[in-house]
């Protein structure tokens, strides 16, 4: 009975987990949205680079703490030398009017190992011993933890090359392709080459890409040179200074040839097992589990190398505390579970219970976690503040946009009627009421697709969208619905009628679809309703949302960009036409297909500029056009309200880095107590019910006893009779 007691009392009945979880450096946390891609070469959302993010490490990464964001090494020894060449070769200085290429050598620290895998592990003979599986070795193979052997080996300067490599063939579509083709010098040419060459492979031996290994070793890319074992060059065109935040993404993250030869076994790829759905990298955590209909779990990588806690950099305003683990090895936590939550209020309770660390706020909880001033600033409800719990609250470098495809014959289009049809609809689906609404006040309505805090925004008077507000009172005002409704009628329906006389019909593609979501879409169609216009909404899952717009085969639609590195040009190459879907065989991030030849070489001009009043006058010229042209309805940057239990430590909102969690560090024995605490049985209930369970049965039972006696007793009497 001791026993029992003290396991009891050590967790809650409730709890989700296993005891040495709760106890150990576990983080829990969930996801709504299942993962489509983690191949690095092809995962570009933010759900994907949750994981993708953990496990692998491109050259470069974000400073955790400081602020402005600022690039460091992670894989390498040093930042990346840079030397500037004029057309004939020569070098020549930074400040060289005409630079022809800018080269950058890497500089791979030694040591650095892949996580235990099975493409690693090699026979006595030196041959790979699980890269050619017969049938009797298949039917034993359902996860990666079934191989009998894992080994590991050396991140090599080889193996960033062959990720880009992996980049430039075309079958793989790599979404950011055509954006790295324009500057790495030869990687058009290398696609080309590469591109026709695995067809005619896969046509010769009669294989599907998922199933046939290409050899990108036998090729090699004339801008990108492997010089030994731990430095390689790459080369661009001009000079490009962003080029060093790309370097900081999954795209540049080493690929080791032996994983992608592996997983391409048939028998594999049939089970699933393949570098989409089991990642194999260098960074601190492995994805030992990938159920996307349940549960994504990390383990920390037990071949991580030496990374250390920041010592400095410490923003302005900052808490002291983020800076306790100076110095100190990471990772702390070893383990990550992630939940997958589909609605927002059993994922709210979980949280009140402790079973998650950390949590955003929905619309339904807001209230009960926040209060806001009349001033419009927030903190915490007494109640959140009893529990010890903390929050983080900041506008984020995104934008959150409801698109119109350019190239459908209704909404798309650049006469004056067709632009004056998004103008219209651009007035009339009110986003500061949509914010109210939906997201309780966080956000700030865009003017334009450049977030605060990245250079080229401007706020108020000066960043003023015109097409769709007035300036009054010192602060933006929508115009009214009766203007929009004129603009409705010079683009040919009045009263939102076609010309003979039936409703337009318009049509948005989403991937809301949970019951959350219903009252958003309603609202969506009250917006279009006030001009007299219906709207078909068609709701499907993220995976169909994503193929659909990919294939331009939507209409409207609503979508969103996190900034992937501080520069106006990542938010303005969402509209250059070079990027469009339609122009890139699916795999460009212009998902409204704009395209406006004036606009594109305004942005050709200004994306290798640096920041300036000339580089701010172009920008400027760029927001008009597209404001008056209206490709999006420019939507809302979002505020990002984050929650999290005062057990989880190092808690710092760095919206551009995405390998955080190796930071996060868990007080799992004040974790236990709270949990305990807050999830405490009540048993009262019970106790009265089977009070009165034993009331009622013990007369019966008395009677029964009492009954049983008599009949005993009778039954002696008349067997002494007879005997006598």
């Amino acid at each position: 009975m001791v026993v029992y007691a003290s396991s009891c009392s050590a967790s809650a009945w409730n709890t989700p987990y296993s005891a040495d979880q709760t106890r150990s450096q576990t983080l829990f946390s969930s996801f709504s949205e299942s993962p489509k891609h983690l191949d690095p070469v092809v995962s570009y959302n933010s759900n994907e680079w949750a994981i993708l993010s953990q496990v692998y490490e491109p050259p470069l990464q974000y400073h955790y703490l400081k602020r402005p964001y600022t690039l460091e090494p992670l894989t390498l020894a040093k930042m990346p030398e840079t030397t500037y060449f004029d057309a004939k070769g020569k070098i020549v200085a930074e400040a060289y009017p005409k630079i022809a290429f800018t080269e950058y050598l890497f500089t791979l620290k030694p040591g650095i190992q892949f996580q235990p895998h099975p493409a690693f592990v090699k026979d006595q003979l030196g041959q790979f011993k699980y890269h050619h599986l017969d049938s009797e070795a298949l039917s034993k193979i359902e996860t990666l933890r079934d191989f009998k052997q894992k080994d590991t080996r050396e991140l090599i300067a080889a193996d960033y090359v062959y990720a880009l490599k992996r980049m430039a063939l075309r079958q793989n579509h790599s979404p950011i392709f055509d954006s790295m083709a324009r500057y790495i010098e030869g990687l058009t040419l290398f696609s080309e080459t590469v591109s026709n060459a695995y067809q005619i492979e896969l046509s010769v031996n009669d294989k599907t890409t998922k199933t046939h290994f290409f050899n990108l070793n036998k090729f090699d890319i004339s801008g990108v040179q492997v010089i030994d074992k731990y430095h390689y060059k790459i080369k661009i065109k001009g000079v490009y200074p962003q080029f060093l935040y790309w370097l900081s993404m999954n795209f540049f993250a080493p690929i080791p040839w032996e994983a992608e030869a592996f997983y391409k076994q048939p028998g594999l790829v049939e089970k699933n097992l393949t570098l989409d759905t089991s990642p194999v990298g260098t960074g601190p955590y492995q994805l030992v589990e990938n159920n996307p209909n349940k549960r994504m779990r990390l383990l920390a990588n037990p071949n991580y190398h030496l990374e250390t806690y920041p010592v400095d950099g410490l923003a302005e305003g900052a808490d002291s505390a983020l800076l306790n683990d100076a110095g100190k090895r990471l990772p702390f936590i070893k383990e990550v579970v992630y939940s997958l939550e589909k609605e927002s209020v059993p994922l709210w309770n979980k949280f009140l219970q402790g079973y998650y660390d950390a949590s955003g706020v929905s619309s339904d909880s807001f209230d009960q976690a926040v209060s806001v001033s009349n001033s419009g600033s927030m903190r915490l409800t007494p109640e959140m503040q009893k529990k010890g719990i903390q929050f983080l609250n900041m506008i984020q470098p995104s934008i959150l946009y409801f698109g119109f495809n350019m190239v459908d014959p209704v909404v798309g289009g650049y006469s004056k009627k067709q632009r004056k049809l998004r103008q219209a609809l651009s007035i009339a689906v009110n986003f500061e009421e949509y914010i109210s609404i939906f997201l309780n006040g966080r956000g700030v309505t865009a003017q334009s697709p450049i977030p605060p805090g990245i250079f080229g925004y401007q706020s108020g008077q000066a960043g003023r969208n015109s097409v769709v507000f007035d300036w009054r009172d010192d602060r933006l005002q929508r115009k009214s619905i009766e203007v929009a409704k004129q603009l409705l009628t010079e683009a040919g329906y009045p009263n939102g009628r076609m010309p003979d006389g039936s409703p337009l019909t318009l049509h948005y593609d989403t991937a809301a679809t949970g019951p959350d979501s219903q009252s958003m879409l309603n609202w969506y169609r009250k917006q279009f309703a006030k001009l007299g216009i219906e709207l078909v909404i068609r709701a499907t899952d993220y995976n169909r949302f994503q193929d659909k717009v990919r294939g331009a085969k939507v209409q409207m639609f609503s979508w969103g960009w996190n900034a992937d590195y501080p520069d106006p040009e990542n938010f303005l190459f969402l509209l250059y036409g070079g990027n469009a879907i339609i122009n890139t065989n699916g795999s460009g991030i212009n998902s409204a297909n704009y395209d406006n030849p004036k606009f594109n070489k305004l942005f050709l001009k200004m994306k290798t500029m640096k920041n300036g009043p000339k580089r701010l006058a172009i920008i400027e010229e760029m927001t008009l056009l597209l404001q008056k042209d209206a490709p999006w309805i420019w939507g809302y940057h979002p505020k990002s309200l984050a929650l999290y239990h005062h057990w989880l430590h190092n808690v710092w909102p760095n919206p551009l880095a995405n390998n955080t969690v190796k930071y996060r560090r868990i007080d799992a024995k004040e974790r236990i107590l709270k949990q305990t605490a807050w999830n405490q049985p009540v048993i009262w209930p019970m106790i009265i019910v089977f009070t009165i369970i034993i009331g009622s049965i013990y007369p019966l039972h008395l009677a029964y006893r009492r009954r049983q006696a008599a009949i005993i007793k009778i039954s002696a009497k008349n067997t002494q009779s007879e005997n006598t």
